[in-house]
């Protein structure tokens, strides 16, 4: 009944399966593959036509994480899978990355990419193996693809390069100082196509062996995804490009010189303004027939790429004016919003973000329902692209995979440098407004971002920049790599490679590109021109910055405390009767973990102080020697009992009430009477040892031997 082919070899620690042939049959290609015991389906289909007018390539791809995978029931009320987390959106776009260009030019029906976990090991991410099984069902499928791509993890401890490290070692990078690099690669047999990281401070020599490294790791996968294609693959489908070269030539006659007229107008709205009156004066020449045609909007942009293109590699200008390694003008200013925290204003150009700062307490933190278990995160980043900012109307609505990605991106760049949370207890929440955009408004994230988190207090290890970068490359091999791209550069060029990081080192690097891959030499030169880029915007940045920041007023002040953890349940009290008195008598919100880590936060600093003597006084043990300030509870022949710190009491002798002989205690105290005290120590039975003789009852002070002895 079934045709199974199964191929496998072994791959780092573990072993890489990949089966087809027994499920989802009736889709154009099916490939699960199986690292280790985490297996991924995935499910290729793809139209036999286009659509009628269809001037762009519909690839959609869906990855989603199955929590009956890992064992789990979803969260919340309907206790089934909703709308995708950020970790499936941001693991479609992985793979929708370095699959896209690899179609052949001109196919545009279209293709369907579904991965579904079923089955999650806690050891071995599935986002890799996903990337895996949807090349291969790819490959499988017949549809005109120019792959298979693989794809792998890279980390980095101790010098040395590690091949999938497992979902633990990923964890939370800037918690594990012996991990420094968080890279996912993909590639072809020949050449890299997508690159993403977390990096903590790496240099440029570290980041391009690690790409090299894992570019050599994916070829056994990549010739394993062959041999399955020998004997299981689809006949190809019989997809021949349109031949629309006379439509070129004519598009090219009836307007090239308006539109490198155009192309040679420096700022961004006149000269979109001017683009889109070239094309109308080009329409406007062309037959009905060709106005008709649908591939008149691939002409078009064929023109305006090799004008854009060609005069960029012949003459090294760029259409605003710039030379390929000039950043544009940079103003940066902090401290813009009154009542915020934190506020920055960064504008390269014509691209801007107003970025924000929030700090929380620790009720902020986000809580994530992951396969791998729930976790929180007190670092937050969250960015907003509206279409005001391109000059656009637009529906406005929840954020799609553009904002969740480059947020992410700009969250990675960052992360690397924030202080531990037991140095700075607050949640931070980071919001980049892009108000303006011409060019990498993730990259004008990071800026903004590192300067409004140090406007807000925020004790950065160092500031972070970033810039991105582009890439012309003609079919003679002849190229140009672009500093700081702008949008046009962006859309009608090769390469999207941003890279952010500190004077010391690179935090967050990400490729994309649109062609079959680029050398080794041409992304050694890239990341060496990006890292003159960077330190060139780390010093327009640090003129923001003439000083230390205040902590704004409104922000909430934090204190930490550690208790023992056996202490805690004292602490809590039963049924949460003890911390729940601490708050109400404080005005302060405390919170405390499983290992006694205690956060006090108020915009009161007396209010933190009352909730931690009240803290301290349940946890802490008298110190023999110390002085106290007690009340005297009980008066009796012998002496006065005195409550001198928390709940405990302790005996002031008559003897040492004063120096002198007293009939009786009462003579001169009475209960409720606030008292002075030393500790003098503790009998054989434990019973506490007070003095009030030895201090200065109006001072605090001890009283000197001397002076006593007068």
């Amino acid at each position: 009944m079934f045709n199974v082919t199964t191929k496998s070899i072994e791959w780092g620690e573990e072993t890489l399966t990949l089966e087809t042939g027994k499920v989802a049959r009736q889709a154009d290609g099916t490939v699960i593959a199986t690292l280790g015991e985490t297996s991924v389906m995935a499910n290729v289909t793809f139209a036999r036509k286009q659509k009628p007018g269809q001037d762009f390539f519909p690839l959609t791809v869906h990855y989603q994480e199955k929590y009956y995978a890992a064992g789990k029931v979803p969260g919340g009320f309907f206790k089934r899978e909703a709308r995708p987390t950020e970790k499936e959106t941001l693991t479609a776009r992985l793979i929708d990355r370095p699959i896209r260009p690899l179609f052949v030019p001109g196919f545009k029906n279209e293709v369907l990419v579904m991965c579904t976990v079923l089955s999650h090991d806690l050891v071995n991410d599935p986002d890799i193996v996903a990337m895996i099984a949807a090349s291969a069902a790819l490959t499988l499928s017949g549809a005109p693809f120019m792959g298979p791509i693989a794809g792998c993890r890279v980390g980095f401890e101790d010098g040395e390069y590690v091949l999938n490290p497992t979902v633990d070692d990923m964890q939370d990078l800037r918690l594990n100082p012996e991990q420094r690099l968080d890279l996912v690669v993909a590639g072809t047999k020949d050449a890299v196509m997508m690159v993403e990281s977390e990096a903590y401070e790496l240099t440029e020599a570290e980041m391009l062996g690690a790409v090299n490294f894992a570019h050599a790791q994916i070829q056994p996968v990549i010739d394993l995804i062959i041999s399955l294609a020998e004997e299981a693959a689809k006949e190809p489908f019989d997809f021949q490009p349109v031949d629309y070269s006379e439509l070129f030539e004519a598009v090219k006659a009836a307007g090239e010189t308006e539109m490198r007229a155009a192309f040679a107008i420096a700022d961004k709205q006149e000269r979109t303004t001017a683009v889109a009156a070239a094309r109308e004066a080009i329409l406007a020449k062309l037959s009905e027939e060709q106005q008709e045609d649908a591939n008149l909007g691939s002409a078009l942009k064929k023109l305006e790429a090799g004008i854009l293109r060609g005069d960029v590699v012949k003459t090294g200008k760029r259409i605003d004016g710039r030379k390929t390694d000039e950043i544009r003008d940079i103003v940066a200013e902090t401290g813009l919003l009154p009542r915020t925290h934190g506020s920055a204003l960064f504008t390269r150009g014509e691209t801007q973000g107003l970025v924000v700062t929030t700090l929380g307490t620790g009720d902020d933190e986000q809580f994530i329902d992951a396969l791998h278990g729930n976790f929180k995160s007190n670092f937050l980043l969250h960015y907003n692209f509206p279409p005001y900012s391109v000059g656009e109307v637009g529906r406005v609505g929840s954020p799609g995979r553009r904002e969740i990605g480059h947020g992410k991106l700009a969250w990675r760049a960052l992360q690397a440098v924030l202080p531990a949370s037991t140095d700075f207890p607050y949640t931070i929440r980071v919001v980049s407004e892009i108000t303006e955009s011409n060019g990498s408004s993730s990259m004008a994230s990071v800026c903004g971002g590192s300067l409004s988190m140090m406007d807000a207090g925020v004790p950065l290890k160092a500031p972070v920049a970033g810039v991105a970068m582009g890439l012309i490359l003609e079919d003679d091999g002849s190229y140009a790599i672009l500093s700081d791209i702008l949008g046009d550069e962006d859309h009608l060029g090769d390469m999207d490679f941003k890279v952010a990081g500190t004077e010391n080192g690179i935090t967050s690097l990400q490729m994309d590109i649109k062609i079959a891959g680029i050398t080794p030499e041409i992304m050694e030169k890239a990341l060496a021109q990006a890292k003159e880029g960077r330190l060139h915007i780390l010093g327009e940045m640090n003129k923001a910055l003439s000083g230390a920041a205040e902590f704004s007023i409104h922000a909430p002040r934090i204190e930490t405390m550690q208790v023992p953890t056996d202490k805690i349940r004292e602490v809590i009290g039963s049924g949460g009767k003890v911390i729940r008195e601490i708050v109400e008598v404080s005005g302060a919100k405390v919170d405390i973990n499983d290992d006694g880590i205690i956060k006090i936060a108020s915009p009161d600093g007396e209010s933190i102080k009352k909730a931690y003597d009240m803290i301290h006084a349940i946890v802490a043990e008298p110190e023999e020697g110390a002085i106290y300030t007690g009340k005297v509870v009980k008066i009796v022949d012998f002496g006065a009992f005195v409550n001198f710190f928390g709940k405990r009491d302790g005996l002031v002798h008559v003897s040492q009430i004063e120096n002198r002989r007293l009939n009786h205690p009462s003579d001169v105290l009475k209960e409720g009477q606030e008292v002075k005290v030393k500790l003098l120590g503790f009998d054989d039975r434990g019973k506490v040892r007070l003095s009030m003789k030895m201090i200065d009852q109006e001072t605090g002070e001890e009283i000197k031997k001397e002076e006593t002895a007068e």
